[in-house]
């Protein structure tokens, strides 16, 4: 499946997915320096340009947006990979800095998840995605520490299987932490949700099995 890769503003630690034929790159804002940084030219730029002091970019692509808005620039940029048929977005400089945006965009994960799309917002040493009535599978390489929490009020029919903590057409709410810090123990894991939408963050080193990790 091809990807939307967009690239934010806030904390950047590298381009884990490297961009392939048919992908399309939106640079939100100051991820254009991000980008040029990584030697990779976006094929559009989106945003206020707040973060570059209002510093237009020298691109022949560039999507004004006016300061006061009521989304975000990633936001934008991911609507526009939206309209143009992506359904698997891979999010960096999404997180870090204003505690804020990173709140929205995981607010964004789960709009985008309703839609039947999946996304990856990516931090430090973390990936984050959510899924909603669907299943992720993890592969048996996987390594670290998975943490699994209810965003909805109520999510039913959940199974978290091939970890240390194991559960079994559960239910999880969103005002207790029981999914947190659960492990990998080299088995291919599954989590799960018949009804309800599920946020995942995947904390480890080793963060390829997020390349191919959707439902077959």
């Amino acid at each position: 499946m091809k990807k939307c890769v967009v690239v934010g503003a806030g904390d950047f630690f590298g381009l884990l997915i490297r961009p392939e034929e048919g992908d399309l790159i939106i640079a939100a804002d100051g991820g254009y320096d991000h980008l040029k940084r990584e030697k990779i030219t976006p094929d559009i730029v989106v945003g206020d340009f707040d973060s570059r002091d209002g510093n237009i970019p020298d691109h022949p692509n560039v999507i004004m947006l006016e300061v006061q808005k009521d989304d975000t620039d990633i936001a934008h940029a991911v609507g526009i990979g939206f309209e143009h048929g992506y359904r698997d977005f891979r999010i960096f400089g999404g997180t870090g800095g204003r505690e804020s945006h990173t709140i929205a965009n995981i607010q964004m994960l789960t709009g985008l998840a309703e839609k039947g799309a999946r996304a990856w917002l990516y931090g430090r040493d973390s990936e984050m995605t959510v899924i909603h009535n669907d299943t992720l599978v993890l592969p048996e390489t996987a390594e670290g520490m998975v943490s699994v929490f209810s965003l909805s009020d109520r999510s039913e029919g959940v199974d978290i299987l091939g970890m240390k903590y194991s559960m079994q057409d559960g239910v999880m709410t969103n005002n207790t932490a029981l999914g947190v810090s659960n492990m990998l123990v080299g088995k291919e894991a599954h989590i799960s949700v018949k009804n309800g939408t599920l946020l995942i963050i995947h904390e480890s080193h080793e963060r390829e099995w997020s390349r191919d990790s959707r439902k077959e």
